[in-house]
């Protein structure tokens, strides 16, 4: 995310949790109906998969037949052998059916893990070409969890429920013909369950939906905690804040807890009625056949054959409640895979017309900004910003906290876009650039030193992806990192999880050493010697003059031995530019800025005064 020095919250910010509400009722089967790109990839091996799933689920269909036989045949003649028969060719069936889910399970594994690979690859993808502004308004936590669980949620729903719900439709419609053809009167028995089981299920749809959407948004919430918890323990642990962390934990559990107890409760009153009814219905027929056979108007084995085959129904009639639950988790994961990657991109191809090479340097031009989530009327963070960077001039960027140093910064890169005016590099409007053109040209040094879990000379490298190790060690030599020698295996030493193994300095001067390893055309430093002390803010000074003389450089300062690097200061005053000179002319003629060099009370009454 990134950071600004200027105020970043607003009224217009949207809350997520409003941003992410449920619809009043939405079928479970849109949202699933996109995923079939990823599908499509694989769709010949999943429907091999569903149509052994098919054949196998039927097959044991066939064993109330072959009982029907057994009984109205070998039994009632009393013919051993025909018994043995009947019982070889169960087992027979058995086997085959065993045998023909263990094909599709092995048949559904590889494609399926290939989609959720597929599925998270673009995530992540996307993620990387979203706005900075995207990151802004998300936690991290809620990222995670899409790409994580909402994933192997997906999955789970391709490889289980989808093909059930494929086979336990076929099997319950084809065991229903075959009840309905044995006896008629007792299959419609069975079927009067239908009509109230199609109401009760399409009520649990929409109460479930709901607490399925709640219980995967409070995982995300969870997901935020336990890892600003991790990346934050030292500030946990040196201000005694674990209980408090404790208990926001806790509290987040609870509340996760009661939602899923929510969906047990659900899912226990659908199979309730799931259950009752059809057991209901088979009693009613057992009582009813056994009085038939009593008068002699339908055979035992036709009795038995009946019930064995709704006895077979059981299971795909049961298992409506769990398929129904598990595909509502799935449209809802799959809602929030897609509320992700329905947000728009950078547009990483040419914005406007290009403008043709004129004057050198980087110009501001009535460049005015607002955050995204600002309300339309509130104030600009930045207003009427004119300033002129000349060809291989720096220039100090100086003003006091909240003035929008760090946000101008990140207009140049277009880590956000100017709500107003334009930007040029070298007489080109930076909209008329590729983005990725437009940051190999321009190189930035935050204000806060990120690192990844990675060696120093990948870190360093990150700002000139091509680079040697000759760059790599002359970039180190211009930030003064001559610790890195002293790491157990130099440059390849692994920082580990943002650098916290090395100290805010030396994280700091591994920062400056990847934004000047591609001796850019364009440099943006953002207060980068802030955590340096005077000897080796000194070296590094010394040495940063070098590249700065092959640069177009914007530097933000709050040091006065900063400031001396640039040619010429610009004063930022609460998002204006209120004074462009040399140090020492802002100092003969701008109290501000004899303040904010020198902690001058006297000229901070003089200025508001003035004012």
């Amino acid at each position: 995310m990134a950071t600004t020095d200027a105020t970043t919250t607003d009224p217009g910010r949207i809350d997520e949790t409003d941003q992410l509400a449920v619809p009043v009722r939405q079928s479970a089967v849109q949202p699933l109906l996109r995923l079939w790109p990823y599908v499509r990839p694989v769709r010949a091996r999943w429907a091999g998969a569903a149509a052994v799933a098919v054949v196998a689920s039927c097959l044991g269909l066939l064993f109330p037949l072959v009982l029907k036989w057994i009984v109205d045949g070998p039994v009632t003649d009393r013919d051993p052998g025909g018994v043995w028969l009947g019982a070889g060719v169960l087992l027979a069936l058995g086997i085959v059916e065993a045998l023909l889910f263990g094909l599709r399970r092995w048949l559904i594994a590889r494609p399926l893990a290939s989609v959720e690979a597929a599925m998270r690859a673009d995530l992540y993808r996307h993620l990387q070409r979203l706005p900075v502004s995207f990151h802004d308004r998300w936690a991290s936590g809620q990222l995670l969890s899409r790409g994580t669980t909402d994933l192997m949620v997906v999955r789970m729903f391709l490889a289980f429920p989808l093909t059930f719900l494929i086979v336990n439709g076929v099997t319950i419609a084809a065991g229903l013909a075959l009840l309905v053809a044995q006896d008629w009167g007792l299959g419609l028995v069975l079927l009067a369950p239908a009509v109230p089981l199609i109401a009760v299920c399409y009520r649990f749809e929409h109460g479930y939906a709901q607490a399925s959407r709640r219980a995967q948004d409070q995982v995300g919430d969870l997901t935020t905690v336990v890892e600003e918890s991790v990346l934050g323990i030292r500030i946990i642990k040196g201000f005694g804040r674990h209980r408090s962390q404790a208990r926001a934990f806790h509290e987040l559990s609870r509340t996760l807890r009661g939602t899923e107890l929510t969906k047990a409760r659900l899912l226990a009153g659908i199979l309730a009625v799931i259950t009752l009814l059809p057991e209901a219905a088979l009693g009613a027929a057992l009582v009813i056949g056994t009085v038939q056979v009593a008068d002699g108007t339908l055979s035992a084995g036709t009795l038995v054959a009946f019930l064995s085959t709704a006895l077979a129904l059981r299971w795909p009639i049961e298992s409506i409640g769990f398929l129904l639950a598990m595909s509502q988790e799935a449209a809802t994961a799959t809602r929030r895979y897609f509320e992700v990657m329905d947000a728009e991109e950078e547009d990483p191809r040419v914005g406007r017309a290009a403008v043709e090479p004129g004057e050198g340097g980087l110009r501001f031009d009535g460049v005015e900004f607002r955050y995204p989530d600002a309300a339309e009327d509130s104030e600009p963070t930045l207003r009427r910003i004119d300033l002129h960077i000349r060809s291989g001039e720096t220039m100090a960027l100086v003003g006091a906290t909240g003035s929008g140093k760090t946000t101008l910064t990140a207009l140049v890169p277009r880590l956000y876009d100017v709500t107003a005016g334009r930007i040029t590099l070298d007489g080109r409007d930076i909209t008329s650039l590729p983005r990725e053109e437009l940051r190999t040209l321009v190189s930035m040094a935050f204000e806060e030193p990120t690192l990844f879990s990675a060696s120093v000379a990948e870190n360093v490298l990150m700002g000139a992806e091509s680079g040697t190790p000759e760059q790599v060690e002359r970039a180190l030599g211009v930030a003064q990192a001559d610790f890195v020698q002293r790491l157990p295996h130099g440059v390849d030493t692994e920082v580990g999880e943002q650098g916290l193994s090395l100290s805010g300095g030396q994280r700091q001067r591994l920062a400056l050493a990847r934004s000047v390893v591609g001796a850019p055309r364009f440099l943006i430093l953002d207060d980068p010697l802030s955590a340096l002390d005077v000897h080796t803010e000194a070296a590094v000074e010394a040495a940063l003059r070098r590249v700065l003389a092959d640069s177009t450089a914007l530097v933000v300062a709050h040091r006065p031995s900063t400031v001396l690097l640039a040619d010429r200061v610009a004063l930022l005053s609460k998002g204006r530019i209120t004074a462009v000179g040399t140090h020492h002319e802002l100092l003969r003629t701008s109290a501000e800025y004899r303040h904010l060099m020198s902690g001058d009370p006297a000229g901070e009454t003089r200025e508001a005064a003035q004012a």
